[in-house]
């Protein structure tokens, strides 16, 4: 990307960060196996300007923390390492949820994968209904106290969650989330409802992944054959991709915003990018390509604004804060 990658501030927290950020969950068995060009996909985001850089423990059983831990040796200062905690490693329920039992021995799991003496954000994966919010806060305030944790963040929550877990920081002095990691495209704008006016509320950056809809936004999908070596051919039963009336309607869709990106000289990916990025709640959008190629792809799109008018004539395919597809609600 000739052009620089602009920078936002998450949230509250004076951290700065890229708009792009460099989801890493294809990293191992999920998605692609080939570390070394896993790294040279996580060096060519650097060298263009993406800062932020986000993983998970559960992505490949901590299979893809070890590759982006290996990956940033020498180059740990130029990144905010984001990582999350919460969903079931391996499948294992015992090893899962936000008990303070789990995130001690999360934290220490992860920085040992990452190679790092600290997480710059550290993000609750899902809610526990499990565990009190007031055990699950006090333990992430305690590690920031500590220094292993720089700020804290939410992921998939709903505004009621949101709405608490701040307050109840707010009463007791703790530290409270700079941000909340929700799905958010052209093709699932559910949380612009709700979430997004709960975030500008509490001063919270999104930090939104499947910007791209899970690939329906680049258009690969529009012929019926599809790419041999896309998420529909390795998933197939993923819901939307067995979901023949799904995919009929999310067809019809994308080549409504297709013309709209050729009137307005953009390519498709460019729009669905701009037009995440032109909501100023969003601080950043994740794009987690699984190859070289599609990383080059991504980085070479040119500036992601939203020309004048163009939003409207969204609006006027799918309009504010439908899900076409309300399991892409997560």
């Amino acid at each position: 990307m000739s052009t620089p990658i602009p920078r936002r501030t998450l949230g509250h927290s004076g951290i700065e960060v890229s708009t792009l950020a460099l989801g890493v969950m294809m990293f191992g068995r999920w998605g692609n196996t080939d570390e070394a060009e896993c790294h040279r996909m996580l060096h060519r985001a650097l060298d263009a300007g993406i800062t932020l850089i986000d993983t998970a423990d559960m992505y490949d059983d901590g299979a893809s923390e070890e590759i982006l831990g290996r990956g940033l040796r020498g180059r740990r200062d130029r990144v905010v390492l984001a990582t999350k905690v919460g969903n079931p490693m391996g499948g294992d329920p015992t090893r899962s949820g936000l008990s303070r039992r789990w995130i001690e021995q999360a934290v220490e799991d992860s920085l040992r994968r990452l190679q790092v003496d600290h997480i710059d954000l550290y993000q609750m994966h899902r809610p526990d209904p499990s565990t009190p919010m007031e055990e699950t806060l006090e333990t992430l305030d305690r590690l920031v106290g500590s220094g292993k944790v720089r700020a804290i963040g939410t992921s998939t929550f709903s505004p009621t969650q949101l709405d608490d877990l701040h307050a109840l920081a707010g009463d007791r002095d703790w530290v409270r989330p700079t941000s909340e990691q929700p799905p958010y495209s052209a093709l699932a704008r559910g949380i612009e409802t709700e979430v997004l006016p709960t975030l500008r509320r509490w001063e919270v950056g999104a930090i939104v992944w499947a910007p791209l809809n899970g690939g329906w936004l680049t258009g690969k999908y529009q012929s019926i054959g599809g790419d041999a070596t896309s998420r529909a051919q390795r998933q197939p039963d993923h819901f939307d991709h067995r979901d023949e009336a799904m995919r009929t309607a999310k067809r019809a869709l994308v080549a409504q915003l297709i013309s709209i990106a050729d009137a307005a000289a953009m390519t498709l990916p460019q729009l669905a990018l701009a037009f995440v990025l032109d909501e100023p709640t969003v601080s950043a959008a994740i794009i987690g390509p699984r190859t070289d190629e599609q990383l080059s792809q991504l980085l070479q799109l040119g500036p992601l604004v939203l020309p004048d008018g163009v939003r409207a004539q969204i609006d006027a395919v799918v309009s504010a804060g439908r899900n076409v597809n309300p399991n892409d609600a997560a």
